[in-house]
């Protein structure tokens, strides 16, 4: 009740004027209150509750050179929803919005606006459809179609989407103390900021903020944007750092992201991730933000029956200037069958973002890993599985991983949830309608906490482009006390000396190392794109996978030496891969490097009984081999695991390998430098390499 009168009074100081939505969930949320509190002095106490697709768009090895193909979808349980991607002709990029809005006046259609800030895109509605059918609106489609002004027409298929939440030594700057603790009343809870070894926790397995905060870095001038089912921005702990201008509803096409009541406060997901960014410091009220003097963007687009290509391309593409860091803690369903990723307009969206977002530095796109279990393989989400985003992961207060957490190649680094028997263990942030919780869950909550991170050292330097975040993370995150609970991953080294693992990538982010590193990098060298072979198999007996048998391809390649496209130091590995078998989830998939690396592509998923749909040219990837050099026979392992015998045939693998020409540190001079740091370590194996 306190907070309610709280935030009336914040609302009408900071936000007088705001959208009539906003004040209906607001007077509907006090009248519940109200009755529920009048009932509570009765006999009630009212408590707080808290087909898989052939997917592949046939360039996500190089969307900006080669540009976004069509992505093939099973038919099996399609549903099309009342939305229309309309593409107009070529010529009309000048006055494509005019012409958009005749066109949907001439045909009755409702323009919502450009898709991803395309000019020749738009997002038409039909109002007479109902918002879901199991069969294409073919007469409305055509009406489209048939107009001069029209190039293409598609109505959009609708799929789910879920939020990743589970239920039921030398002294340098990154090891500064902070002077005096947050006075925030759940600061003593927040063990993931500072762990001092509170409810069984283990001292010093925190992401070291203090260190970061003690050299002058709060996420100044920095804007997270919580892409989810809404954000409560009239939260006394949120208010002051919400971010308006750069805020959408994409579920209702408004410009309020304010969640929409339900009785089980169902969609409080994304208010809790942007407490953990933003929280403020010291106003008495819930816990402190990571980067608490950072901005947060709501994005209000995870809240409709079906998920659009059109909804997820806009929200992605949504004030790119504004926006530097984009927090997903969301992705297709996490129920270990299910192969899915982002669709066409996505992925332009997504790749457009990081070649010209934040004025041609990049935006960061950050994305919860899963929260699948043993039995799913991130690998398999296109969004976590991208080299265009962050795969975060997470651990629990001791170290463990979280019984939840999936596991895969294309995990960067982890932050920290819940998973502990003690409730005391799960993440304290703001809550709906002005409250707190302590058990916000899942790997949710830990790419909020990157995000946080990240804007810390964008903060440090403002210059760092997508990339830089990228090599930042490997070189700074920590094994620290990190290990698999069930002891099937164990940390190992690559090629050049980092250590990484299967379930925690290069280990848990620290934001004091992150920080102080980042105010002295400089930026990486130029990117390429390498092609490096391609096996396909016209005659299917010859790539046959059969019982107990191991089949076993290889690709020697030079690298692109010599031409345009030439990589000598490893970021990404992709293997594409098109395959089908009696049994998709007992297929097993291994990349072993030049320099002996051998990543998991693809664990087991008892779950998956695909039979059908297979993989079609799915890009799996790896970071494992992070600044080898890439020449030399790359190996590849294809066999089955599971009790009975299987069949299969691989069609197609081709390797890709991302990278960069010259050694990505040489510019890096720093006289502090530690002998035995990630840093040093990668200096001297690239220079011994040279010589």
């Amino acid at each position: 009740m306190h907070s309610t009168c709280i935030r009336s009074s914040q609302w009408n100081t900071k936000l007088d004027g705001h959208t009539i939505k906003s004040i209906y969930n607001q007077l509907l949320v006090n009248v519940l209150l109200f009755i529920l509190i009048c009932v509570q002095t009765t006999v009630i106490c009212l408590s707080d509750r808290s087909h898989s697709i052939s997917f592949i768009s046939n360039d996500q090895l190089e969307l900006v050179e080669h540009g976004p193909q069509h992505i093939p979808v099973s038919k099996n349980d399609q549903v099309y929803v009342n939305s229309f991607h309309v593409h107009l002709q070529d010529h009309h990029q000048d006055n494509g919005e005019h012409v958009a809005k005749r066109l949907a006046k001439r045909h009755g259609f409702t323009n919502l606006g450009k898709v991803a800030n395309s000019p020749t895109e738009f997002h038409f509605v039909q109002r007479a459809l109902p918002h879901t059918r199991t069969k294409r609106s073919i007469s409305f489609a055509r009406k489209l179609e048939r107009d001069p002004s029209v190039k293409h027409v598609q109505q959009q298929l609708g799929f789910r989407r879920h939020k990743r939440g589970y239920k039921s030594l030398v002294l340098g700057p990154e090891n500064l103390k902070i002077t005096k603790e947050p006075s925030d009343p759940l600061f003593p809870y927040q063990w993931y900021l500072k762990n001092v070894g509170q409810n069984g926790g283990k001292p010093k397995l925190d992401l070291n903020v203090e260190a970061a905060w003690a050299q002058g870095y709060t996420g100044k001038n920095i804007t997270t944007a919580i892409m989810d089912d809404g954000v409560d921005y009239m939260h006394p702990d949120l208010i002051d750092n919400y971010h308006p201008e750069a805020s959408y509803d994409f579920s209702s096409n408004d410009p309020y992201p304010y969640p929409r009541y339900t009785d089980d406060w169902f969609n409080s997901h994304g208010t809790r991730c942007a407490g953990e960014v933003v929280a403020k410091k010291d106003n008495n009220i819930c816990g402190v933000g990571v980067a608490y003097n950072s901005r947060v963007a709501g994005i209000r687009m995870l809240d409709q029956p079906y998920m659009t290509d059109l909804i997820e391309a806009n929200s992605m593409a949504h004030q790119p200037q504004l926006i530097h860091i984009y927090s997903a803690s969301w992705g297709p369903t996490d129920n270990g069958a299910t192969v899915d990723g982002p669709r066409n307009a996505t992925m332009r969206a997504i790749v457009k973002g990081v070649n010209e977002g934040r004025n041609g530095l990049g935006n960061i796109y950050v994305w919860a890993s899963g929260d699948g279990g043993q039995d799913d393989d991130c690998n398999t989400d296109g969004y976590a599985a991208s080299m265009w985003t962050i795969s975060i992961n997470s651990a629990i207060n001791n170290g463990e991983n979280a019984h939840y957490d999936e596991s895969c190649s294309s995990t960067l680094a982890s932050t920290f949830s819940n998973g502990a028997k003690d409730a005391h263990t799960g993440v304290a942030t703001t809550d709906l309608y002005g409250k707190c919780t302590k058990t916000h869950s899942g790997t949710s909550a830990a790419a909020p906490e990157a995000a946080g991170v990240f804007a810390l050292a964008l903060e440090a330097n403002p210059k760092l482009t997508w990339r830089d975040m990228q090599h930042l993370t490997v070189l700074t995150s920590k094994r620290n006390s990190l290990y698999d609970a069930k002891n099937r991953f164990q940390w190992r080294m690559n090629g050049v000396g980092l250590e990484f693992n299967h379930l925690f990538g290069f280990g848990v982010l620290d934001a004091g190392a992150m920080t102080a590193l980042a105010s002295k990098w400089s930026t990486v060298p130029a990117r390429y794109h390498c092609e490096a072979g391609i096996i396909n198999d016209n005659n299917t007996s010859n790539f046959q996978i059969m019982g107990n048998q191991t089949l076993f391809l290889s690709i020697d390649t030079n690298a692109c030496a010599g031409t345009s496209t030439e990589v000598n130091y490893i970021e990404h590995i992709q293997s594409v891969i098109t395959l089908n078998s009696t049994r998709r989830g007992d297929v097993t998939i291994f990349l072993t490097s030049p320099m002996g690396t051998r990543s998991m592509m693809l664990s087991r998923r008892p779950k998956d009984d695909d039979s059908r749909d297979g993989f079609v040219r799915w890009p799996f990837m790896t970071t494992h081999n992070w600044a080898e050099k890439p020449r030399g026979k790359w190996l590849l392992e294809v066999r089955f695991e599971g009790q009975h015998q299987q069949s299969g045939y691989l069609k197609q693998w081709q390797l890709l390998i991302h990278g960069t020409k010259r050694a990505p540190y040489e510019g890096l001079n720093l006289d502090h430098l530690q002998e035995h740091s990630k840093l040093a370590i990668v200096k001297k194996a690239h220079g011994a390499s040279k010589s």
